[in-house]
């Protein structure tokens, strides 16, 4: 079939499966930051439901109607069917929005709609640097090893959209474990249910129905209305005015909309590797854009293209579950549904279908690059355990002082360091690992597949960046500084130097030479790499 007489058809029957993955997927972070909005931050349900679920579900519209269109017109350009990329709001970025800048002023000021004009103030002024990210993404992609890409997406899916929905699965596990089944038999086996029924509806069906019959869920209607979504110029403006009397909270906001618009980019490399090739440059605007659009119609939350295409494009997904999620987000967020799914949904049987999400994009990576790569995917995942492990520290302390222990001491503090440190709790290397975790992973996964590749210039020039954004405070920094010269910025330093002129300073024959073990089976051929001085 010619590119001139194919035809791609924007729903076929495998986007029902996929539908429910996203669905749920994006189902799930709209519970979690209407719960947090409202139960943590005070904000009223007519701000959470009547403005910030409206204003996601435009942001969300907006980037699928983008999307869909990208995806037939690379169809059509290819003549073959692709799966168009998934999109929602950024889930790591999510959390950093919530407890880095709304979180934040509410705690100083106990104004609950002034953190909501801030978060959105931050939202519109983020979306344009992520925007910004299309001068240099399609360089990135280009210079960046593909293992250094994926590998840093795995440790996300690993620590945050794995371990911890498995977490809430061994918390419910009656629920839980009858959901993973079903997705494991399903979605991982690909075994067909009854009727042919979507593993992800099943899963999410069932144990809502356990739910119900446990006492677990109820039908709550109270939330139900109209939410029409409407523009919040004057608001955006007060919190864009608070942003610039108040500068510092640009050095949440610049780092974490970098961390944005890279993720974009290993989101569209992961892509590439499952199969369906994109502009990464027209992705950074587009999610930059969609930002902007929520933040204006009321939610300060980023959108980007999302994690997971490989596991959509294993059900053969086409454009449609793209806009059927959207769809019934939008229904959903302008007549009140959100707050109704939350009563009857447990977290339990949603959780599952993250699982599945995590497991295709770690197994996809694994099949995508070569077996001697995968180091440099374990290196650049270990960042994000340290992520894992210093949220969950922060998280440990604010129940303690929830729970009326007093005189505590906030992490950081010396003695405390100390103390961690006597048990083996190694807090300072942890938190300097954390801070900017996704280009730190993606970095050290594009210095070991140089090392491997023997692209040491290559390799040393990472090093070098690493020197320069560590001294900035981009990666292992609160927020950004003047350039300082660290311990950590010299150890980059040492490393780039090492790289890049060592090797000149030996011979070819003791740059060709390896030691090579038993266990070692994938080393690549000298053609595979230019060692040496290159």
């Amino acid at each position: 079939m010619t590119p001139s007489s194919y035809t791609y058809k924007l729903f076929a029957r495998s986007d029902y499966s996929a539908f429910w993955a996203l669905f749920t997927d994006n189902l799930v972070n709209l519970m979690v930051l209407s719960a947090i909005c409202q139960f943590v931050f005070a904000m009223p349900p007519e701000v959470v439901y009547g403005r910030i679920v409206p204003g996601a579900a435009v942001a969300i519209l907006a980037g699928v109607a983008f999307y869909t269109w990208l995806a037939k017109r690379t169809a059509d350009r290819e003549g073959r069917d692709v799966t168009a990329l998934p999109y929602g709001i950024s889930t790591p970025v999510m959390f950093v929005y919530l407890f880095g800048v709304i979180g934040p002023i509410y705690w100083a000021t106990q104004d609950a709609l002034l953190a909501w004009q801030v978060g959105i103030g931050a939202g519109f002024v983020g979306g344009i640097v992520a925007a910004s990210g299309a001068l240099v993404g399609p360089y990135l992609k280009r210079i960046t090893p593909r293992a250094g890409m994926l590998g840093t997406l795995c440790g996300i899916a690993l620590v945050f959209i794995g371990s911890v929905p498995l977490t809430e699965i061994f918390e419910n596990p009656i629920i839980g474990f009858t959901a993973l089944v079903i997705i494991l038999w399903g979605l991982i086996g690909r075994f067909r249910l009854p009727g042919n029924i979507p593993a992800g509806l099943a899963a999410i069906g069932v144990g809502a129905l356990m739910a119900l019959a446990l006492g677990q869920s109820s039908f709550n209607v109270s939330g139900i209305g109209f939410y029409p979504p409407v523009p919040y110029f004057g608001d955006l403006i007060a919190g864009v005015q608070y942003l610039l009397a108040n500068p510092e909270l640009f050095l949440v906001l610049v780092p974490v909309q970098i961390y944005n618009f890279i993720e974009t980019m290993n989101n569209v490399e992961s892509a590439e590797a499952a199969g369906d090739s994109y502009p990464v440059g027209v992705c950074q605007v587009a999610d930059g854009a969609g930002t902007m659009i929520g933040a204006i119609f009321g939610s300060p939350f980023p959108t980007t293209v999302y994690i997971g295409h490989p596991a959509y494009k294993r059900l053969d997904a086409h454009a449609g579950y793209i806009v059927g999620v959207a769809g019934v987000i939008a229904v959903s967020a302008f007549f009140g549904l959100l707050s109704f799914l939350n009563g009857i949904i447990p977290i339990a049987a949603a959780a599952p279908i993250l699982v599945f999400v995590a497991l295709s994009l770690i197994a996809n990576t694994a099949m995508s690059i070569k077996p001697a790569h995968m180091a440099a995917v374990a290196f650049a995942i270990l960042p994000h355990v340290s992520s894992f492990l210093v949220t969950k520290w922060g998280s440990l302390m604010n129940a303690l002082g929830s729970s009326g222990v007093e005189g505590l001491p906030r992490l950081g503090d010396p003695e405390l360091t100390a103390a961690l440190l006597m048990e083996g709790a190694h807090f300072e290397g942890h938190l300097a690992l954390s801070q900017g975790a996704i280009i730190t992973g993606l970095i050290w996964g594009a210095i070991v597949v140089g090392i491997i590749d023997g692209r040491f210039r290559n390799a040393g020039g990472f090093a070098i960046a690493a020197a320069v954004m560590s001294s900035l405070g981009i990666i292992h920094g609160a927020s950004l500084q003047i350039p300082q010269l660290d311990g950590i910025t010299i150890g980059y330093l040492i490393t780039g130097v090492f790289l890049i002129f060592y090797p000149m300073l030996v011979s070819d024959e003791d740059l060709a030479e390896r030691v090579i073990t038993p266990d070692e089976t994938d080393f690549p051929d000298e053609e595979d790499a230019t060692i040496g001085r290159a």
